[in-house]
């Protein structure tokens, strides 16, 4: 037992690495805080993580066909797209804003869409989860095949969660990645305005990509 939570987890820690996981990380942490980032990264882990347990209990009574399989991938892929056309619409439409402020003698800098600023921990929670939960349809035939070799295929909660803290390793340090230039590099709205178009156009062609692969 011990040595198949090993593979899923190794397994979890090359899932996360995929360019449509580390997209959709990098689309929803930009512009935040530690704090945001840390809950983003842990609550798409989770919802990941949680969806493939879902989708391969499901798939497996069902014994589903490897065409129908395939459009776990579409959805992915989908949902980064609609990421990257959404980032780009805020651009175009200078609906991305920053404020910069001094908080206990240290200097903070506020980004957001739209015109409310919010500092509502929930809705990055809600979001990203969310997100987490769309995106693991495109992984499940993977951890099925995974699946096949330990255990007999067969899936239980503690399987889950070794996969799961495998893409919670790779995010969070993905997720300092992003919060590093977020400090250092994201200083102005110009810098900003910047960051989002290019994560805009990398979703646009990582979610093409995928479904044209």
């Amino acid at each position: 037992m011990e040595l198949s939570l090993l593979v899923l987890f190794w397994y979890g820690i090359l899932h996360a690495f995929g360019a449509d996981h580390l997209t959709a990380i990098a689309d929803f942490s930009i512009g935040k805080n530690k704090k945001k980032t840390l809950l983003i990264t842990t609550f798409f882990a989770i919802g990941h993580g949680l969806s493939l347990f879902l989708f391969a209990m499901l798939l497996q009574s069902m014994q589903m066909s490897k065409a129908l399989l395939s459009y776990g991938d579409s959805i992915s892929a989908s949902v980064i797209i609609l990421m990257g056309l959404y980032l780009l619409f805020m651009v175009a439409t200078h609906r991305i804003h920053l404020r910069k402020h001094l908080h206990e003698n240290k200097e903070h800098i506020h980004i957001w869409f739209g015109n409310a600023h919010a500092h509502d921990d929930t809705v990055a929670k809600t979001s990203s989860l969310s997100l987490g939960l769309l995106m693991g349809a495109g992984g499940v035939r993977g951890m099925l095949i995974t699946l096949g070799a330990v255990q007999g295929g067969m899936v239980d909660f503690t399987m889950v969660t070794a996969f799961t803290l495998g893409v919670v390793v790779v995010f969070g340090a993905f997720g300092m990645v992003i919060l590093y230039v977020n400090e250092n590099f994201l200083g102005n709205l110009t810098n900003v305005r910047r960051a989002f178009t290019i994560a805009g156009v990398i979703s646009l062609v990582v979610g093409t990509n995928i479904l044209i692969g």
